[in-house]
């Protein structure tokens, strides 16, 4: 598991393919939401910037995969809809959560899926719930493409920067890498916290009622 979320024995290990497929999993497979998508794309860059990767291959490899992974979970989510609310008090899959999904996305559907990309966890399922809320293909489409042109393009963009400016900090691009996955991952547990805290209150509230 250590070696799966470090981008560089990825890099190492399996090159472009590996690359993809992590892009392409994280990007719309429920179960792969852990995988470390802006680490990897970060150090993609990085590596670039020192000629070790292409640019003009690697960019490309995961737009395509960030889109491709994106239309997987549209589909998923169109194919299985509702069934995914399953489980209640579930940070993700509580049945209350349906509706307010079917809200967001009439209202904010075509942002949230271009804009998503950039927070981990979220981009994972925002593909998913778009095809369980019903999202039209058409918009779908168009911003699943500039939501797989702009993640890449601004992290793999500010990795290279930095490959660029600060060479010799090679070594520091794990733990570095590694600080930011955890704080874009803040808002993520604080919702979670939110939501295990609601459902005690309800909890509670249905005991003092008995």
């Amino acid at each position: 598991m250590h070696n799966i979320l470090n981008p560089e024995f990825l890099i190492n290990s399996f090159g472009y393919l590996g690359i993809f497929s992590v892009i392409f999993l994280e990007s719309g497979f429920f179960f792969a939401f852990f995988l470390p998508g802006d680490t990897l794309i970060f150090t993609v860059g990085f590596l670039a910037s020192a000629r070790i990767l292409s640019i003009g291959i690697a960019w490309p490899v995961l737009v395509i995969a960030t889109f491709l992974g994106g239309l997987v979970g549209y589909l998923f989510g169109k194919k299985v809809g509702e069934k995914i609310f399953f489980k209640e008090g579930s940070f993700l899959f509580d049945p209350s959560n349906l509706e307010r999904t079917k809200k967001f996305y009439k209202k904010y559907g075509a942002w949230a899926v271009a804009f998503g990309r950039f927070v981990p966890v979220v981009r994972t399922f925002v593909p998913i719930l778009a095809g369980v809320g019903n999202m039209k293909w058409s918009p779908f489409l168009r911003f699943n493409i500039l939501g797989a042109i702009l993640w890449p393009s601004v992290v793999m963009s500010v990795g290279y920067f930095f490959g660029s400016q600060f060479p010799t900090i090679h070594k520091y691009v794990m733990p570095v890498t590694g600080f930011l996955f955890l704080i874009t991952l803040v808002p993520i547990f604080w919702a979670m916290f939110k939501k295990r805290k609601v459902c005690d209150n309800n909890q509670t509230s249905v005991k003092i009622l008995k």
